[in-house]
């Protein structure tokens, strides 16, 4: 399998200018592609991921990437998915964000040798002229084909700046700059930047006479259909000094039974094979998956080292038989019934909370983890042989028993 079937095997691939075109470029090596990253904040996020693993698969597969850095662009603001108008940078902030962007992107894209490079578009965007601009890039734009932009459309209820307005024609002009100083023939991006990925094509064709391609990648959706990457506290960050290497593998083993093998497919190396034979998987052999993806991605995001210690410390805390730190609590033999006891005993009896009722409550309303599930279902039972080995019951966040019995 080449990598443009691989890719669309994972389920990568969302929208193609000409798929014949672009497989034939992409397993031939052949291509010089783009993705573009604006530097809002000191680090990348796991909305970046998707970009970094694929940039990662085409450059094992001979094709070349270009990380753009929007230093010129961020001066504006990205309006797709946006109700709101993003807040203003200084040129120094931007700067120091490149800087560490470029720190985390050596860890997915080998930069040396130009067999990857980092630009700029400030380099290009802070010193053009106005008027030479709107003569020159502006006069093959079309305000009436702009406005059926998906991203425009949702800003223009609420009112659009005539900056953001600008912000398609700055990245078209990225696209139309990348292809005369680098021979850029291909633009990657999110599934949302369709338009102005478009824009950059039509712009390539109208003032060079030459093709150019753009291919989408596949947002990374839950099973509800909300982008993935955000936690209680805000985005899950590739900085260690933003989410530690802990907190990142408790994401990814966190997520939904619905969830996991999607994202091992679209995130891992792990052969495909290997995962779809996990289609096969179900109830505790799940949790096992999602123990695979949280070690691989924290692997490729911090190191082999730090993998090892997070699914250490994960199983110390929520692995069954350990946590030997927490208080104990001891079910009886009358607290079982046909040899299984529910979950509602389990939370009561072991003094985390005061009634069953209580318990009832803490458990419909997802309060209730053990050994680091969550447990929404008040009709959950457990076996003696389960029990033997002892279960980490926690209630919130604070109060957790080891729950055992004798």
């Amino acid at each position: 399998m080449q990598v443009y079937e691989e890719l669309v095997a994972r389920g990568l691939i969302a929208q193609v200018t000409n798929e014949e075109e672009i497989r034939e470029m992409v397993n031939n090596g052949k291509a010089v592609f783009y993705i573009g990253f604006d530097p809002t904040a000191d680090s990348l996020h796991v909305g970046h991921f998707m970009a970094l693993c694929l940039m990662k698969r085409l450059q094992m597969a001979g094709n070349k990437p270009i990380a753009l850095i929007g230093g010129g662009t961020a001066m504006i603001g990205d309006p797709s998915g946006r109700t709101d108008m993003r807040q203003m940078m200084t040129q120094e902030t931007i700067q120091h964000n490149c800087d560490c962007f470029k720190k985390q992107m050596s860890k997915f894209i080998d930069f040396s040798d130009d067999k990857a490079i980092m630009v700029n578009n400030a380099d290009w965007l802070m010193p053009l002229n106005y008027i030479e601009m709107l003569r020159d890039v502006g006069a093959h734009f079309s305000v009436n084909r702009m406005l059926t932009a998906e991203c425009y459309k949702k800003r223009m209820e609420k009112g659009l700046s005539f900056l953001e307005f600008n912000y398609m024609i700055m990245q078209s002009y990225d696209f139309y700059m990348l292809y005369q100083k680098y021979g850029c023939n291909m633009q990657f991006g999110g599934d949302d930047q369709w338009s102005n990925m478009l824009g950059g094509t039509e712009l390539i064709r109208r003032k060079l006479g030459k093709d150019a391609h753009a291919m989408t990648i596949t947002l990374l959706l839950n099973s509800e259909g909300n982008k993935m990457g955000k936690t209680a506290k805000g985005a899950v960050w590739l900085d260690p000094e933003k989410t530690s290497p802990y907190e990142f593998y408790q994401y990814w083993r966190n997520v939904s039974d619905a969830d996991v093998l999607k994202c091992l497919r679209m995130l891992t190396f792990l052969p495909l094979e290997q995962i779809d034979e996990m289609d096969k998987w179900e109830g505790s052999q799940l949790n096992e998956a999602k123990e695979i993806l949280a070690y691989e991605l924290t692997k490729l995001v911090h190191s082999e080292e730090e993998a090892k210690k997070a699914q250490e410390s994960a199983r110390a805390l929520f692995g069954a038989g350990a946590g030997t730190d927490a208080p104990e609590a001891v079910l009886n033999e009358e607290d079982f019934n046909d040899g299984v006891v529910d979950i509602l005993t389990v939370v009561h009896k072991s003094g985390l909370a005061a009634s069953r009722s209580e318990a009832r409550r803490n458990v419909q309303q997802g309060g209730v983890t053990v050994d680091g599930e969550k447990v929404t279902d008040i009709g959950m039972t457990y076996t003696r042989e389960q029990m033997e080995t002892g279960l980490l019951v926690k209630r919130g966040k604070k109060n957790f028993k080891k729950v055992v019995v004798k």
